[in-house]
């Protein structure tokens, strides 16, 4: 999902997201330390993914701090 995806969606839906991708992530973890992973890029994209929805989290908490 990129970023301009992200910015059309509310903060509690980004909380969801963040949340799901650090399951994927844990889940990750997992099948790398048993070695079952089969797709090593996928560790990466979902840590990206997450820092861009982090970054966006952050980006609405500081719009919304200016606005009042």
């Amino acid at each position: 999902m990129d970023a301009k995806e992200l910015r059309e969606k509310t903060p509690d839906q980004l909380r969801d997201e963040l949340a799901n991708l650090k399951k994927e992530a844990f889940n990750l973890r997992f099948q790398q330390a048993t070695n079952q992973m089969e797709n090593t890029a996928r560790m990466r994209i979902v840590r990206r993914s997450a820092a861009r929805v982090k970054t966006i989290l952050n980006e609405k908490a500081a719009a919304a701090a200016a606005e009042a």
